[in-house]
């Protein structure tokens, strides 16, 4: 077979006829086909030549020519494709390194292994070049919803025919009691697109919280247009789902547009998730409030929340509980997701238990320290103190604000209070040294006894070993294991020792010790100026 006038334009017409089919660009099968011809050529004049061919995308005419590069003296790797420059000035004037010498050659018959291993490659470059389109259709529709196909399904996989190629839908994607046969047509979200070696590969879902999301944008305009947005989505797939919105226009109820006239629109999405509840809630800036909304249909009477932990307390009413909490944790669970916070449900008579439990320990406490009758401890208590300290250092205007009080009770009730704080502190103090606590860390200020009786249990006895603990190995802390939010419990939390206190502290030492240069800390790192200017001293 060789390259002749005869069949010169069908070169041409044979790339337009592949590029049609396959939904590529022409050029791209042309460049195949000049690669194709030049691993031919090299095949007949040697392989270390450097043959290269170009194809006019005119008349379809392919000339073949050998390429010589002009390289340095020593660079010279392969004499049937470099020169040097004192050879190339047999074929050029003034050659220069990196100049190219083209000799034309003639074009090849191509035998039929030949024209086998063009057509090989040719197949080849089209496949890549269909894959590579396939992959830059698909990945910029990642995220939006596509419409389909079943053609077939494979170990509890459907596959889909989505147009231009194929995608799956896996078993754990799809709608638990969902069921297809071939030729159905469905309706998926574009979760991922992956390039791998059998091809890019669509990866549908029905099972995301972002396609009933993508699903509300199609059904309701104002999202579309941005007025609406939702905020957050979480769903239980085919059995409930919440989802919050907000609208930036206040002439516009975003729950309503989203129901629609008669609930027409939320009734199109329900319909497509195959019955799947729908909650729509109003998104709100403040996390209470949200909170209170997400839980929606139950009623709340209080919402106490713990941003340390990431953790919210809930109260309602009892009748209220089951509703809260849902069928199997639902509820509650969706709610949870939604707000991104651990959520913890509690009745109005358990948190008056706890109230009241708490109420008689505080009473019981200020009645055993400071030597006092019940009921000026219960008038403490109701005053909002809650330990020995705020007793003992408070201002004695806000006890004498207390009715009954006068400035002998209160001058008496603090010394009582103090004594009985510094002889804890000896105790604490002679226990920790009893314990092996050195100087270096009984000096160390910012400890107290009590917190360095507490660091001895846990064998925590010099500067040094202080200087390598972890903040959280102090403050305590959260980890998240397998989903779920773990305490760790910290040496001195007890005496509520917050995170930055804690690594304000190890810092110091560590700026003591000599183990840290405070010029190399960052502004985050730095310890207080009152710590530092101890650590000086």
């Amino acid at each position: 077979m060789a390259i002749t006038s005869a069949n010169q334009l069908e070169l041409l017409q044979t790339a337009e006829a592949v590029a049609r089919e396959k939904m590529i660009d022409p050029e791209l099968v042309i460049q195949a086909m000049e690669d194709s011809l030049a691993r031919a050529a090299k095949s007949r004049y040697g392989a270390d030549n450097d043959i290269r061919v170009k194809i006019d995308r005119k008349t379809g005419r392919a000339t073949f020519a050998r390429i010589r590069t002009v390289v340095e003296d020593d660079a010279v790797e392969n004499h049937h494709a470099q020169l040097t420059v004192k050879q190339a000035k047999n074929y050029l004037a003034d050659p220069k390194i990196g100049d190219e010498i083209i000799d034309d050659v003639p074009p090849v018959d191509l035998g039929r292994i030949a024209a086998q291993s063009a057509k090989q490659v040719i197949l080849q470059k089209v496949r890549e070049a269909e894959r590579d389109r396939q992959y830059e259709e698909f990945i910029d529709r990642k995220g939006t919803i596509i419409n389909g196909v079943v053609k077939r399904e494979e170990y509890g996989n459907l596959i889909v025919d989505i147009g231009r190629g194929e995608a799956i839908l896996r078993r754990n994607e799809k709608i638990g009691r969902e069921a297809y046969r071939p030729n159905d047509r469905i309706r998926c979200y574009i979760k991922d697109v992956r390039r791998e070696a059998r091809g890019p590969q669509v990866f549908l879902s029905r099972t995301d919280p972002q396609f009933m999301a993508e699903l509300f944008k199609m059904e309701v305009p104002e999202i579309y247009d941005g007025i609406i947005e939702i905020k957050a989505v979480a769903r239980d797939p085919g059995s409930r789902a919440k989802i919050a919105v907000i609208s930036f226009d206040n002439s516009i109820d975003p729950v309503g547009a989203c129901v629609g006239m008669r609930g027409s629109r939320v009734q199109a999405v329900v319909n497509e998730l195959q019955g799947e509840k729908i909650d729509i809630i109003p998104w709100n800036q403040d996390q209470a409030t949200f909170l209170v909304n997400a839980l929606q249909p139950a009623e709340v009477s209080k919402v106490v929340i713990d941003e340390e932990a990431g953790k919210i307390e809930v109260v309602v009413p009892d009748e209220q509980l089951s509703l809260a909490i849902g069928r199997r944790g639902q509820n509650v669970r969706l709610a949870s997701q939604l707000t991104g916070l651990d959520i913890d449900i509690v009745t109005e008579s358990d948190e008056s238990a706890r109230r009241q439990a708490e109420f008689a320990e505080r009473t019981k406490l200020f009645m055993d320290t400071l030597d006092i009758d019940e009921m000026m401890a219960q008038l403490l208590v109701s005053e909002g103190f809650t330990n020995l300290e705020e007793v003992a250092y408070v201002e004695s205007d806000e006890l004498l604000s207390i009715d009954g009080f006068d400035e002998g009770t209160a001058g008496e009730l603090q010394a009582r209070a103090r004594d009985y704080i510094e002889e804890q502190s000896r105790k604490a103090m002679e226990t920790a040294r009893a314990m092996g606590v050195e100087d270096s860390l009984v000096n160390f200020e910012g400890l107290t006894p009590q917190m360095l009786e507490a660091l001895a249990h846990d064998n925590i006895k010099t500067l040094e070993d202080f200087a390598t603990c972890a903040d959280w190995e102090l403050a305590g802390g959260w980890t998240t294991v397998n989903g779920q939010r773990v305490k760790d419990e910290g040496v001195l939390e007890k005496f509520e020792v917050s995170l930055e206190e804690a690594q304000n502290l190890v810092m110091t030492a560590r700026v003591m010790l000599g183990w840290v240069d405070p010029t190399e800390m960052t502004p985050a790192e730095e310890p207080a100026d009152d710590i530092d200017e101890e650590a000086e001293a």
